[in-house]
C-alpha cells in the first residue's frame, strides 16, 4: 500500500440509511484520485438486521478490504457491541451519544461521541446522526468542507432548495463539533490524480454486454446476480438493449436461446438455484449449435441456502451442466474490471464456436465495489461474429442444399440464420445427421451418431490456443505456490505480500481464469516446479483442488478453504500458509472474526 492506507468501516440494521454515507465517501475518495475498494455484508431482509459495510481506500490499487479498521461508524448499538471488540490503537470511533454507549474499547482507540439533540435540536429524521458522522469522519481525515458540499447539493437538488440548506447545516455543524472535539487523523487525504470510475462487478457484466453488442437479455432476479438485470433494465431504451424479465429460469434460458438462434447476441443470468433449472436447455444449445451466454453469480448453497453470502461452490454445477458431453466455454473473472472486459471476448469466442459460454462469478465479485481507471472502459472492443452466412451480404445456397451441421475438420459448421434465402435447416434437441434430421427418426445409426458427436466435441480443440494462459504471479523461486480461481485473486496477492513482509516467507500465486477449456499444460509446467502447492478456494470440497487433479493429476499439499458466508482476508491466508508450512494441518479453515 501508499502511504494512506485508510479502511472505514459503517454499520447498522436495513433500513438505516448506510448506503448514503457510503457512496458519498466513494465519490470523494474516487474523485481525489484515491484507489477504493467496498464490501457490504448484509442480511435477507428489508429492515433489521446487521449490515455491515467497509470501504478501504488507498494511493494504490486496493485488492482486498482488509484486515483492520481505522474508523468504525456504528449507527445503533447493536453495532457497537459487535465491533468496537476490534478496533486498535490509533482508530476512532463516532457515533450519537443520545443513542448509543461505548462498553470498553482497547487502549489508544478514539470514541467521538456526539450528540444529535444538541447539535441539530430542530432538524428531525432518523437519518441525521448518519450526515453528522458522516462530516465529522471527513474533517478527521482532513478532507475540505467543500466537497461534501458540492456532493450534497448534488444529491438532494431535487428536491429543492430547502432540503438542501438543511442537510448542509447538519453536516457543517457535524464538522465543526470533529474539529473542536475530536483528535484527527495524522495526515490529510491527499490527490493523487486523475479522478476514477467507481462501480460493481454486476455493473461491469452489464457494460461488458453493452460492449460486446447485446442485444438481448433476459432474467428472474435472484441475488446476487440481480444488479446485471437493474442495470440493463435502466439502461435498455438508451442502448436499444431489449430486456425481459421472465417468470422463472426455465424461461429465461429457452427465451435467451430463442433469442440467439435468430441472430442477436443474447445473455441472462442467475445464481446457483436459477442455474440448475437452466443446465438442460444449456445442453440442448449445444446440441443445436446456438451460441448463448449465462451468468451464474454464486451464492452460499446448497438449496436456497444463504442468500446474500459468498462462496465458490457452484464449480462442479457448471462444469457438470446438462446431461452428457458437450462443448461449453466456462470463464471465472478475477476483478471487477475483468467483469467488464471477460464478455466481449467470451462472446467472440462462443460465437466463433458456436456453443454456450458460462461466466461464473461470487457475491463478493459481483456485488463488491472497486475504483476503476476509466480509460480501461474500452467500449469500441472487436467484434467476432464467427462463420455466419449472409450476414453482410447475400450468399447463394451451395448445390446440393445446405448443411447445417455440416462435418468439418474444425467441427465449425457454416452457420444460417433463420430466414436467410435458401438456407433451410432443422433445428432440435435431439441428435440428427448434418442437415438436421433426427436420427432416431429413421434409426438411430450409431455411425451417425459418433460422428457429429464427434464434430461438436472437437470444436474445443482449437479453442484453448485462443485463449491467455496463466502467468505466475511473484518471484519464480518460491517457498510456497498458492493456486486461486476467479474472485480471489485480489486477497490472494495482498497475502503474499504480507507473508513477504511480516513473516519473511516468499510465495508466489497461480490464478486461473480460464476453467473450460483449461490450460493444463501450462498449469502443470508452472505448478511442477513448485516446492509446496497450496489451493485457496471458497467451499467445504475443495472444488477446484479436485478439477485441477482430474485434469493434471497435481496433488496439492495443503488446502485454505472458507465456507462461512464470508470473504477471505488477506490474514486468513497468512495464518493458514504458516499453519501448512509448519506440519500443523493440510486443511485450514480460518475463523472470520467480525461478527458480521
Amino acid at each position: 500500500m501508499g502511504k494512506i492506507d485508510l479502511s472505514i468501516g459503517i454499520g447498522g440494521a436495513a433500513g438505516q440509511g448506510i448506503a448514503t454515507p457510503g457512496d458519498i465517501l466513494a465519490r470523494i475518495f474516487v474523485r481525489r484520485g484515491l484507489h477504493l475498494n467496498a464490501y457490504n455484508a448484509y442480511q435477507s431482509i428489508i429492515r433489521g438486521g446487521h449490515i455491515f459495510l467497509t470501504l478501504r481506500t488507498s494511493e494504490e490499487p486496493v485488492l482486498s478490504f482488509g484486515d483492520k479498521l481505522d474508523i468504525l461508524m456504528p449507527l445503533n448499538q447493536d453495532t457497537m457491541n459487535r465491533h468496537l471488540r476490534l478496533m486498535r490503537n490509533g482508530s476512532a470511533v463516532l457515533y450519537n451519544s443520545d443513542k448509543i454507549k461505548p462498553g470498553t474499547a482497547a487502549e489508544g482507540v478514539q470514541l467521538c461521541p456526539f450528540s444529535v439533540k444538541e447539535l441539530t435540536p430542530d432538524t428531525k429524521g432518523d437519518l441525521v446522526q448518519n450526515t453528522i458522522a458522516l462530516a465529522a469522519v471527513l474533517r478527521l481525515i482532513g478532507v475540505e468542507f467543500k466537497m461534501l458540499d458540492d456532493i450534497l447539493t448534488l444529491q438532494f437538488k431535487r428536491k429543492g432548495e430547502t432540503v438542501i440548506a438543511e442537510n448542509l447545516a447538519v453536516a457543517r455543524a457535524g464538522y465543526e463539533y470533529a474539529a473542536n472535539r475530536f483528535r484527527p487523523f495524522p495526515f490529510s487525504l491527499p490527490r493523487t490524480g486523475k479522478p476514477l470510475a467507481f462501480f460493481e462487478g454486476n455493473q461491469a457484466l452489464a457494460m461488458g454486454a453493452a460492449a460486446a453488442g447485446v442485444s438481448f437479455y433476459c432474467a428472474y432476479p435472484m441475488s446476487p446476480s440481480s444488479g446485471v438485470l437493474h442495470w440493463m433494465a435502466r439502461h435498455a431504451r438508451q442502448l436499444g438493449i431489449m430486456v425481459r424479465q421472465v417468470e422463472d429460469e426455465l424461461g429465461v434460458i429457452n427465451m435467451a436461446i430463442g433469442a440467439a438462434h435468430t441472430g442477436c447476441r443474447a445473455m441472462c443470468a442467475t445464481s446457483g438455484g436459477g442455474f440448475a433449472l437452466m443446465s438442460e436447455a444449456l445442453g440442448s444449445a449445444a446440441m443445436m449449435e446456438i451460441p448463448v451466454v449465462c451468468i451464474n453469480v454464486q451464492r452460499a448453497g446448497p438449496a436456497t441456502g444463504v442468500p446474500t453470502k459468498t462462496e465458490q461452490g457452484d464449480l462442479w454445477q457448471v462444469i457438470g451442466a446438462g446431461q452428457g458431453d458437450y462443448p461449453r466455454i466456462i470463464v471465472a473473472p478475477t476483478t471487477i474490471i475483468d467483469c467488464f472486459k471477460i464478455v466481449p471476448q467470451l462472446f467472440n469466442l462462443v460465437d466463433k464456436f458456436q456453443c454456450p459460454g458460462i461466466i461464473i462469478s461470487d457475491l463478493l465479485l459481483s456485488e463488491g465495489r472497486s475504483s476503476v481507471d476509466p480509460a480501461e472502459l474500452d467500449f469500441n472492443v472487436p467484434i467476432d461474429r464467427g462463420d455466419v452466412i449472409g450476414l453482410n451480404g447475400s450468399v447463394p445456397p451451395p448445390n446440393g442444399g445446405y448443411k447445417r451441421y455440416q462435418i468439418t475438420e474444425s467441427g465449425i459448421s457454416p452457420r444460417a440464420l433463420p430466414g436467410t434465402p435458401g438456407y433451410a435447416h432443422v433445428v432440435a434437441t435431439d441428435e440428427h445427421d448434418e442437415e438436421g434430421v433426427l436420427i432416431s427418426d429413421e434409426f438411430t445409426n450409431p455411425n451417425k451418431r459418433r460422428a457429429i458427436h464427434e464434430k461438436r466435441m472437437r470444436k474445443m480443440e482449437s479453442v484453448l490456443a485462443l485463449l491467455e494462459p496463466p502467468q505466475l504471479f511473484g518471484p519464480p523461486e518460491a517457498e510456497v505456490t498458492l493456486v486461486g480461481w476467479g474472485s480471489t485473486q485480489g486477497v490472494i496477492r495482498e497475502a503474499i505480500q504480507k507473508l513477504a513482509d511480516e513473516e519473511r516467507i516468499v510465495a508466489n500465486h497461480l490464478q486461473i481464469k480460464w476453467i473450460v477449456p483449461l490450460h493444463a499444460e501450462a498449469s502443470s509446467s508452472i505448478l511442477s516446479k513448485s516446492k509446496k502447492l497450496i489451493i485457496v478456494e471458497n467451499n467445504y470440497t475443495g472444488q477446484f483442488a479436485r478439477y485441477l487433479r482430474s485434469e493434471t493429476s497435481i496433488v496439492a499439499d495443503g488446502h485454505i478453504r472458507k465456507y462461512d458466508g464470508e470473504p477471505f482476508l488477506p490474514h486468513h491466508i497468512v495464518d493458514g500458509v504458516k499453519a501448512i508450512l509448519s506440519g500443523a494441518t493440510q486443511r485450514y479453515v480460518p475463523v472470520h472474526e467480525i461478527m458480521v
